[in-house]
């Protein structure tokens, strides 16, 4: 009698332990208010701020590398316009824009595989411009990166073909038409160059079998797979295959690629050149040939303002999670944005005549730093609340 009660009541227990093994099996932890506010900042931030940016800046770059290919085809017919080269310099600050849009995400693909020195390194490397010159004239065997490396290549190096300056430096204007047949060479395998980069970075977030026809065809053409996306890592954190464990790690890093943006906006883009210490500073400036240093510069921070606040009215940003516990916080750094923004536009062009004006030194510490201290506040606040 004994010996069945003891029998029934430890099947009992059995089929206690294994109901509630079963219950655990299916268990999912809750998601926590703040990795869901993270989790709707994060898909809103990658579906409208960083995709669509990328996917502009890929394809004013295919428009680019073809008006460089008409380009040189008219100048052999003998049928080249300024207007040819004007427009093709309208679409590279068109493409440019959409690069400066996208600073506050250099992180992740664009570091990963060094694709931000290889389309945006400057100044130009003149010495190696007219020695690759020279070997293609001489029908030399020449590689655009062996030959000069990052200093030879990308969006600046295309600026140079595309704009001259005045004899005075105070406007700038379409190249003129009389290339020789070496630099329109240099110029549509630069220009074929950053369209494929530009492709690839859309493609790393998006993934590599997400874009177009056309879009995969350049990259299968050139090589360039690296079978990343890391938009989707993003948005699926904490999931098998992504590398962020939380969507605060997520959000850390898009703080951080502002912050990294910031500091370089106003400690490097505006400061070497503001201070001078020496004459390599004081030529160290972004997009001196177009004339666009201070739209570059102020559409860095608009890629900050972008990435915290949003791009689009209505969706769930950063902004949104760091107000819900302290406004005041918000608000400092939304209005630290837009100073540095009106702090940035008032150097006036040349900044090649106005780094070291007094416009100038506020924007070094409206930027490099009033908004650094913010953006390491938010920083830490996230990882506190």
């Amino acid at each position: 009698m004994k010996l069945n009660a003891f029998i029934a009541g430890a099947a009992m227990a059995l089929c206690s332990l294994s109901a509630c093994s079963d219950k655990n099996d299916d268990y999912v932890e809750p998601v926590s208010e703040k990795e869901s506010a993270l989790k709707d900042a994060v898909v809103a931030y990658v579906d409208h701020t960083v995709l669509p940016t990328y996917a502009a800046m890929a394809d004013a770059s295919i428009e680019l590398y073809d008006l460089c290919v008409e380009i040189k085809a008219k100048k052999t017919a003998g049928t080249l316009t300024t207007a040819d080269v004007q427009k093709a310099g309208e679409v590279w600050k068109s493409s440019r824009k959409s690069w400066e849009l996208s600073e506050a995400f250099l992180y992740g693909p664009a570091a990963n595989h060094n694709i931000d020195p290889h389309i945006d390194s400057w100044p130009l490397d003149k010495a190696a411009m007219d020695d690759l010159l020279a070997d293609i004239r001489a029908h030399k065997n020449w590689n655009l990166i062996n030959n000069g490396g990052y200093g030879l290549i990308g969006f600046h190096s295309i600026e140079y073909m595309l704009f001259e300056l005045s004899a005075d430096e105070n406007s700038s204007r379409p190249h003129s038409i009389n290339y020789t047949d070496e630099e329109l060479v240099y110029l549509v395998a630069v220009a074929e160059d950053l369209r494929n980069q530009c492709v690839c970075l859309e493609a790393c977030w998006r993934g590599m079998g997400a874009t177009s026809q056309l879009k995969t065809g350049i990259l299968d053409e050139a090589e360039l797979d690296y079978g990343e996306n890391y938009g989707s890592e993003m948005k699926n954190a904490g999931q098998p295959g992504s590398r962020f464990l939380t969507y605060q790690e997520a959000v850390e890093e898009l703080i951080q690629g502002c912050i990294d943006i910031a500091d370089e906006v106003g400690n490097t883009k505006i400061g070497r050149p503001c201070l001078g210490a020496s004459s390599e500073d004081k030529n160290y400036i972004e997009s001196p040939y177009s004339l666009n240093s201070i739209e570059d510069f102020a559409d860095n921070i608009r890629s900050i303002q972008n990435s915290y606040c949003g791009s689009v009215a209505g969706d769930a940003s950063v902004s949104d999670y760091v107000r819900s516990f302290n406004p005041d916080l918000d608000t400092r750094l939304r209005k630290a944005i837009a100073n540095s923004i009106s702090a940035i536009e008032a150097i006036p062009e040349p900044f090649t005549k106005t780094a070291g004006g007094t416009e100038a030194h506020n924007a070094m510490k409206v930027v490099g730093t009033d908004l650094v201290d913010v953006l390491e506040e938010v920083y830490q606040a996230i990882g506190r609340n």
